[in-house]
Order: structure tokens, then C-alpha cells, then sequence
């Protein structure tokens, strides 16, 4: 921990996005606060050496993810670590999520506060006592799902996800005590109350499976992930569903189900 003391007068953004993540974590860790990664970054880091060569890629900003409680003192650690605030934005909107940017680049820390909100909105805040510096992999894999249209990039972190986790129950720790699976209660304990968010979910598993035979992977890893995407499937088919996802369910796609 002796970078950690030089860090908090040390207002020099780092060049490599990855180290820059380090930096802040651990920042974070001194002052006594909390926050978990999740994006791009969030992926590598926790897949590690097992992320496909064919599916790395380069990050240009950092997404974080805390709670209320921690809100104010990260946002003014972030200034003290040389992060310029979007003032304007994120006095609009401080409470849900924060933008700051690196002076003279166009890189960027995007911070999102108790909830992640896009397409859908995801209580990512209910699991955030989980184990390890980044969101668990079946809430990264919802971060990345939850998207309407999903681009190539976002399509290749799906893929890395669904390859380089199993797919299971409950959540498994490993080495480290780090989330070590995509675990399908994770999962389902949202789609069982949003009719929304299971649709777009099917929606884009359905297009990840009809996009593999086109992606950079051998047959043999396109085969997992179409079983990894099986298994989802199945248990966003057979989970319990709430009352209101019923009702949800009759309208369908007549009335629009995410967010623009």
C-alpha cells in the first residue's frame, strides 16, 4: 500500500486506462470508501489472463459504480486525483450518476449511483457487498444485455463474458474470493419482476447466438458460448415471474419497453 500514500497528492492521470483503474481503486480503499468497476475495464480485470486474445480490446473511459453513502467523497477524491468534474452535468444529476473528464483528452469516468439506468434500469446497489474490485459478472453481463442495440464492441464483451465464466446457480467465489461464474439467480431475480428487461435480454442472446459463426472465435469456443446463451435462456424461460411482469407481458412490444 505505499503507492497509495504518493497517490493522494499525485494528480497525474496515468496513460494506460488499466493502471489509471488501479490507481483509483486503491485511492478509493485508503479514504475508507467503496466502489466496484464495471465497462470494459471491469471486464479484463476480471477475466484476467482467460479473456480470448481475439476479444481484448482497448478502453477509452472508466465506468464506476457506487452507492449514495460514498457519493460526495468520491467525486471529490476523483477532482484531488486530477479528474476534471462536468460541473454542470453533475450538479443536474449528482444524485444517479457523475461525468468527469481528462483534461486535454476526450477519455472519460463515467460514475453511476446506487442504479445503473440506460435502456433499463438495473439495482445494481443490491449486490454491491460482493466480493472483488469489479460488479460480478452476471451484473456486468446485464450492463452490457440491457442495451437495445448492442454495437460490435458491446457484442464482443458478451462474448467474453460467456466464455471465460461458467454458468451457474448461485455465485461462486474462487481465487481471491472474486465472483467467479455468471450466476442465474443474479439474473433472474430481475427479469422475474421486469417484463421489459427479460424481453430485451432474449432479444439481444437471440442475436449473440446468430452472430458468433461471424465472429474472430474458433468453433469450439463459439460451441460454449452457444451453451452458456442455452442456459440463460432457459432460465429466464422457467423463472418465476411477478404479477406485474404478467400484466406487462399481455401488452408486449405495442408499448415501447426501454428507455432511448
Amino acid at each position: 500500500m505505499t503507492e497509495v500514500a504518493t497517490t493522494m497528492s499525485d494528480t497525474q492521470i496515468r496513460s494506460d486506462l488499466e493502471a489509471e483503474a488501479a490507481r483509483i481503486l486503491e485511492a478509493v480503499e485508503a479514504r475508507g470508501m467503496k466502489v466496484k468497476l464495471l465497462g470494459g475495464i471491469a471486464i479484463q480485470l476480471a477475466l484476467g489472463d482467460r479473456i480470448a486474445p481475439a476479444l481484448k480490446r482497448e478502453c477509452g473511459d472508466i465506468d464506476l459504480f457506487t452507492t449514495k453513502s460514498y457519493c460526495s467523497g468520491v467525486e471529490s477524491l476523483l477532482e484531488e486525483l486530477g479528474w476534471e468534474p462536468n460541473s454542470q452535468f453533475n450538479a443536474l444529476n449528482g444524485a444517479r450518476r457523475l461525468l468527469f473528464s481528462d483534461p486535454g483528452t476526450d477519455r472519460k469516468i463515467d460514475g453511476f449511483i446506487d442504479d445503473f439506468e440506460m435502456c433499463h434500469k438495473l439495482p445494481l446497489a443490491r449486490r454491491f457487498d460482493l466480493p472483488g474490485p469489479t460488479l460480478s459478472p452476471s451484473d456486468l453481463l446485464l450492463t452490457k444485455l440491457q442495451i437495445i442495440e448492442l454495437n460490435p464492441k458491446d457484442r464482443g464483451d458478451c462474448y467474453a463474458l460467456l466464455l471465460g465464466f461458467p454458468v451457474t446457480d448461485r455465485p461462486e467465489t474462487g481465487q481471491g474470493d472474486a465472483i467467479e461464474s455468471i450466476d442465474l439467480e443474479g439474473i433472474t431475480a430481475l427479469t422475474g419482476k421486469d417484463w421489459g428487461l427479460q424481453h430485451t435480454l432474449e432479444r439481444n442472446l437471440g442475436r449473440l447466438r446468430d452472430g458468433l459463426s461471424e465472429s474472430p472465435l474458433s468453433a469450439e469456443d463459439q460451441q460454449a458460448i452457444e451453451g452458456s446463451i442455452g442456459k440463460i435462456e432457459a432460465a429466464l424461460e422457467g423463472a418465476r415471474k411477478s404479477r406485474s411482469w404478467k400484466l406487462r407481458a399481455r401488452v408486449g412490444e405495442r408499448k415501447k419497453w426501454y428507455d432511448e
